[in-house]
């Protein structure tokens, strides 16, 4: 029969785990078990504060966008959270461990690729992994194997004997992307992961975390939102520091930007005087207009939950415009990331 039983550890609430007796012995499921916990956790350089008292948590076997400009905040709190960079106050777990108070033991779960990978561009690939897995506590029975299945895992096998230095940029990163994981980490915090890459470079390294979720917990720093919606369960938006917004992708376009954008093409005698008029009917915020031709295109900002397209058709019919086209765009995360974090409409 399942019941529920508090799990032991070093965080701050019980956590509960789903248990039931199965005929060989107990069984826990931990799903949903926190894999990150942060709470509070701030960073200020003197007068300045990168992060800004900020909350959230991370499941087990989840991928996790973590979004932002430049500058939000997003680097320094993965920096944080591997132990490269002290907090000025709050509080951060992996996998049960205090990150600073008990950085050794919280690093054994924690796999980092920043941004900018570090690597010895005069060693060979299998040389520089057996090295990086030797540092990280890997058995040195288990060196061969680890290292093999990291080589195997990134498609690294055909240039293991190869000089670091005079591989591409892609494979490099694919190094980057073994040496976090060679130690078999439960997190894997990946800062920027296809920055630099051409299409075809992106499109593996994809598959690869898409791939790591069977085994890893992912928290994930893109610029590239497409990667974000292709690949992340749920999304973090900081901005300026704070925690602009957490939830699903589904649910911030839902939330966020349910108005979306609706597309009105139509012969009108004079563009500004119609876009005037679009903008006093009901439910709609703005409109923007583009000429093709004899044709003017008007991108039509409407109110949340308002869908003024009716409207719209009206007005053409009584002003005797020829319409080409009437229609809605769906919701995309660039829009409802451009009015989270306040940026102007491109």
């Amino acid at each position: 029969m399942p019941a529920n039983i508090p799990l032991p550890g070093a965080l701050s609430r019980p956590i509960w785990v789903t248990a039931a007796l199965q005929p060989s012995g107990l069984e826990i499921s931990l799903k949903g078990f926190p894999m990150v916990t942060v709470e509070q956790l701030t960073k200020r350089y003197g007068s300045a504060t990168a992060v800004d008292a900020i909350d959230f948590e991370v499941s087990k076997g989840e991928i996790v966008g973590f979004l932002g400009p430049n500058g939000a905040g997003k680097s320094t709190t993965m920096r944080m959270l591997s132990g490269f960079l002290p907090p000025t106050s709050g509080r951060a777990e992996v996998a049960g461990c205090d990150v600073f108070s008990e950085s050794l033991r919280a690093r054994e779960h924690i796999g980092y690729l920043p941004e900018n990978v570090p690597l010895y561009p005069d060693m060979r690939v299998q040389e520089f992994l057996r090295y990086r897995a030797a540092l990280k506590g890997v058995p040195g029975r288990r060196m061969n194997e680890r290292v093999g299945d990291v080589l195997e895992l990134c498609g690294l096998v055909d240039v293991g004997k190869k000089i670091i230095g005079r591989l591409s940029k892609g494979y490099r990163q694919r190094v980057g992307l073994a040496d976090a994981m060679v130690h078999e980490p439960d997190l894997l915090i990946l800062d920027e992961p296809t920055i630099g890459l051409d299409p075809n470079q992106i499109r593996l390294v994809r598959d690869l975390i898409r791939n790591l979720k069977r085994h890893h917990t992912i928290l994930l720093s893109t610029h590239i939102l497409s990667e974000v919606e292709m690949l992340c369960s749920r999304v973090i938006i900081i901005n300026k520091g704070k925690i602009e917004a957490m939830d699903t992708p589904q649910n911030l376009r839902s939330r966020l930007g349910a108005a979306g954008h609706i597309l009105f093409e139509a012969k009108v005698p004079d563009p500004r005087l119609a876009a005037a008029e679009l903008r006093k009917l009901d439910g709609i915020l703005g409109a923007g207009t583009r000429v093709d031709g004899e044709w003017t295109i008007f991108t039509i900002r409407p109110a949340a939950d308002a869908d003024p397209r009716e409207a719209i058709y009206e007005l053409a019919v009584s002003r005797q415009w020829p319409v080409r086209e009437l229609s809605r765009s769906a919701v995309s995360l660039e829009q409802v990331f451009a009015e989270v974090t306040h940026a102007e409409e491109l």
